[in-house]
């Protein structure tokens, strides 16, 4: 690091601590002098999530240090929350993507997903965000906007139709998120929650049951925004080389493995109602991501892509449930739903919609992750006493959380789509804007009507 990067990291952590001294003695003017504390140590964690002042990893370890001195929570109960099964569902879920990547399945689900659709603007739009959907119900959103962005950047030469296609990857590769309880950090953050608080869980099958319908009505409605105002004159396409090849040996086997897992999943909540016998689904899915480095699968070697593992990610995990916790061992959580009754008399339907726009909007500008870890924890005892389902309120605040169209800081998939320099900055804030709405109005109604036959 030369001093002039250190300078300017210097002056980011100057802010980040300036930050949290602001909140900390705003915070003694309703809450007592450790929950002040806790207030200040978040904003300042924030801030430094946001501003890069420290890298993301080393910011995410911090409250193993920061928590035990100001006397928050004891080291204990701190470190715990880094290795907790849903990390470690995280793990295993992440050697099966690095997996799939390396034999190639996913160029060939790719491939045969593009030929589904019609060679039409709305038809080449849909085929890239279906694919990026899918995939990133699988894959990270940043691997699945990485590869199928690749693919949209060559498919048009046309400025005007290449914007729409490359904003359309972005967002369908943080909409597909949602279509699985591992498809992004909120996800396994309610899901910890829920077993934490000795909620009924919610099984892997039913979690997409309740989301797919969600998730195809959000990429629909996406592709109607990005396609506004195009004209059809402007639509232009190079032909894209299909790989008709028959699949790998190893794609086979990637296939076969993926296909075991998902009926293995399937299966779980049909065997746990009918005989009462279920297994851990965080467990099976590490064991699955596990079973890649044995000899006669040979998928992954130990060496070259254990490496591969996001460990930052992981601890950026284990810094949210830190401050999940923290949040509820305080009473900062119960003291802020105590606050949050006094607007008890608005109507049920009402404080859903606030609540999924503040999420909405505040996960434009910091981690879904942490946003997620702060808000469930005040979410959960709020709606128990207002006598409203817990569960669908929390689950309203983790998707909301997904639902970050307008700017590049957002998310990965934006900030990729930002750095190919095809995409005008105002359209993303137009047309994000225009889709957060319309995510807020639509996991509302989704909520209401549909998930309650589930829960």
């Amino acid at each position: 690091m030369n001093i002039k990067d250190f300078l300017k990291s210097y002056k980011l952590i100057i802010i980040a601590i300036i930050v949290g001294l602001f909140l900390y003695f705003l915070a003694l003017y309703s809450f007592d002098e450790t929950q002040s504390r806790l207030v200040g140590l978040i904003g300042f964690l924030i801030t430094l999530w946001t501003n890069n002042g420290l890298h993301m990893g080393t910011v995410s370890i911090l409250p193993i240090i920061l928590f035990p001195i100001f006397g928050v929570v004891d080291a204990n109960s701190v470190v715990t929350n880094y290795s907790k099964t849903t990390i470690f569902l995280f793990i295993g879920g992440f050697l099966l993507a690095i997996a799939t990547e390396k034999s190639g399945l996913h160029k060939q689900i790719a491939s045969k997903l593009l030929s589904i659709f019609p060679k039409t603007p709305r038809g080449v739009l849909l085929s890239l965000m279906v694919t990026s959907g899918f995939l990133s119900s699988i894959l990270s959103n940043t691997t699945t906007a990485l590869l199928i962005i690749t693919i949209a950047s060559f498919l048009t030469t046309n400025k005007d139709f290449k914007f729409r296609l490359l904003l359309g990857v972005a967002y369908a590769s943080s909409i597909g998120g949602i279509i699985t309880p591992v498809g992004t950090p909120p996800n396994l953050i309610l899901m910890d929650f829920i077993d934490s608080q000795g909620l009924e869980s919610i099984p892997f099958a039913t979690w997409i049951l309740m989301m797919l319908p969600l998730a195809i009505i959000m990429m629909i409605i996406a592709s109607e925004i990005l396609l506004y105002g195009f004209k059809k004159e402007n639509f232009e396409l190079i032909e894209l080389d299909k790989d008709k090849t028959e699949l790998t040996h190893n794609q086979k086997k990637m296939l076969y493995i993926l296909s075991g897992l998902g009926v293995i999943l399937a299966l779980n909540p049909i065997m746990k109602n009918l005989f009462g016998i279920s297994i851990n689904e965080k467990l099976t899915i590490l064991t699955f991501g596990l079973l890649m480095f044995l000899p006669k699968i040979d998928l992954l070697e130990w060496k070259e892509d254990f490496a591969k593992i996001p460990f930052a990610i992981i601890f950026l995990f284990g810094a949210g449930f830190s401050i999940a916790m923290a949040f509820s061992k305080t009473g900062l959580a119960t003291d802020i739903a105590d606050i949050m009754m006094g607007f008890s008399y608005l109507s049920p339907m009402l404080l859903m919609i606030i609540i999924g726009a503040g999420v909405v909007f505040a996960t434009e500008l910091t981690s879904n992750t942490a946003l997620t870890s702060i808000m469930i924890p005040i979410i959960y005892p709020f709606a128990t006493k207002s006598g409203l389902d817990p569960t669908i309120f929390m689950l309203i605040v983790a998707i909301s959380a997904s639902y970050a169209f307008m700017l590049p800081i957002a998310t990965a998939p934006n900030a990729i789509a930002m750095s190919t320099g095809d995409v005008d900055i105002k359209e993303m804030i137009k047309r994000g804007f225009i889709l957060n709405i319309a995510g807020i109005i639509i996991t509302f109604g989704v909520a209401l009507s549909y998930w309650k036959l589930f829960l």
